[in-house]
């Protein structure tokens, strides 16, 4: 289920109706307070124990659970691997195991956790105890491999709620870093109430980030994982209580977040995969109400998170799946068909739509859309705007002519329909770049397909010769 969408209950409900001991298993320290705290607000027993309580803190939990007949117990995956667990879990009555975030079991996953790959001492302790996994961001990979690494015995599996109808989708490509400033103003503008997430590629533009945005006026701080503990609680309380209404941070900051009013989260830079871009996406507009997504990327930020793949210790199996995400998140970016329904196909969701008609790519001219300001424009693209006049236009700049957009529609209903066959969002066939460079170099041989852009040896290999004969067709 989607990041808000009530994963939570599904485990919170049967600690009611189940006697004995609920363990979740959580990532977060601060994840946990506040689900423990929300808990005990309703006359719910629950507790949680972990390196931020003292002793008599946790002396007090392991008392109530013995009070207790039903007891929410969150705990950290590096708690249950301390000595001593395996001997006094074997004596408690357990009724249920929940892993929260359990996209960190797989090695498939966008924020694996070697921890989180040993869990599966719970089954050996406690064979027949019923277990869930729950994500907001599991694609079929690495659901299967939630399901080998926690040794889930055929479960149930429930996928559904990526669409978020009150969410509008906007990506805009940005050739420089002052025309991605002058969106994101232009957005904050537009969104002048309710709380902002401005996600940034590294700790340095956090601040610059926030340093730009305060000189408009705006309460703002930044965030990163660089920051001291104390800092980090500081800035949090500030987002919190709203003293602080916009925040610029890396992807260290919201996990367990739960603002219902942000109404606005950028990505001045563009997330190595989609996975994490839809999980940060979906902490906008949880109270249901309008909010907007934008993406404002460069060429230079594939760059940034190649560089982040080649100087990571992973193994190069997952350095070869890193690249596979990478590419896939390049390619959403440079667009399809609807930003929704690539979202709902690329998830395996249950529901799918055609059309969202509240995408950049369904509705270009919808109100809801950013656009950059007439004042903004002046004062922050004006210089790279008189640069860019100089330079040659690409293919992906010139205008299409009639006859190439007549050809574009062809092939872009050719790709649809073979994006439905195999079940696979459309922009994982080729995106909206590759599809104009195409139709302007008009391939003729499939040696001249490895000219067009994006398309490389594998996806030639597969359907370059339909591809070529839907071009020779419309011929």
């Amino acid at each position: 289920m989607p990041t808000g969408g009530g994963k939570s209950l599904c485990y919170q409900l049967p600690s009611l109706m189940r006697p004995g001991l609920t363990i979740v298993v959580s990532p977060l320290i601060a994840l946990m307070n506040d689900q423990v705290k929300a808990l005990r607000e309703l006359g719910i027993a629950a507790g949680c124990i972990h390196s931020g309580l003292d002793l008599d803190e946790k002396r007090k939990v392991f008392s109530d659970i013995k009070k207790n007949k039903n007891y929410l117990l969150y705990l950290s995956p590096e708690r249950i691997q301390k000595p001593g667990f395996a001997p006094w879990l074997k004596e408690q009555n357990v009724g249920l195991f929940a892993v929260d975030e359990a996209h960190c079991v797989s090695k498939w996953g966008h924020d694996f956790r070697k921890e989180y790959s040993q869990l599966s001492s719970l089954r050996l302790i406690k064979p027949d105890v019923p277990m869930m996994g729950l994500t907001a961001t599991a694609t079929p990979q690495v659901k299967r491999d939630i399901i080998k690494q926690l040794g889930l015995k055929t479960p149930d599996e429930h996928v559904y709620g990526f669409y978020r109808p009150n969410l509008f989708y906007q990506v805009e490509f940005c050739e420089e870093e002052s025309q991605k400033e002058a969106y994101v103003l232009s957005a904050l503008k537009k969104n002048p109430t309710g709380r902002v997430i401005v996600y940034c590629g590294t700790r340095k533009k956090t601040k610059e980030w926030a340093d730009s945005i305060k000189s408009f006026g705006d309460s703002v701080g930044y965030y990163h994982a660089g920051l001291s503990s104390e800092k980090r609680i500081s800035i949090e309380e500030k987002f919190n209580s709203g003293e602080l209404r916009v925040l610029c941070a890396t992807n260290a900051f919201g996990m367990g977040i739960d603002h219902p009013d942000v109404r606005l989260v950028v990505h001045t830079q563009m997330p190595g995969n989609i996975e994490s871009y839809y999980q940060e996406i979906g902490r906008a507009g949880r109270d249901g109400k309008d909010s907007t997504c934008l993406l404002a990327y460069s060429k230079k930020d594939k760059g940034l998170q190649a560089y982040f793949i080649t100087s990571s210790e992973a193994s190069e199996e997952i350095k070869a799946q890193r690249w596979t995400a990478l590419n896939a998140m390049t390619q959403y970016s440079e667009g399809s068909e609807c930003r929704h329904s690539d979202i709902l196909t690329y998830f395996k969701d249950k529901k799918r739509i055609e059309k969202c008609g509240h995408c950049d790519t369904c509705k270009p001219d919808s109100d809801r859309k950013i656009l950059v300001s007439v004042e903004v424009a002046k004062s922050k693209i004006s210089s790279s705007s008189s640069k860019k006049r100089k330079k040659k236009k690409t293919s992906f700049e010139k205008e299409l002519s009639k006859e190439q957009i007549l050809k574009s529609e062809l092939i872009r209903e050719w790709r649809k329909a073979y994006a439905k066959e195999k079940d696979i969002p459309a922009f994982m066939i080729f995106s909206d770049k590759t599809l104009k460079d195409l139709v302007q170099k008009d391939p003729k041989s499939l040696s001249s397909l490895e000219e067009v852009y994006g398309l490389g040896k594998k996806k030639i290999e597969v359907f370059g010769e339909a591809l070529l004969g839907e071009l020779s067709a419309f011929s």
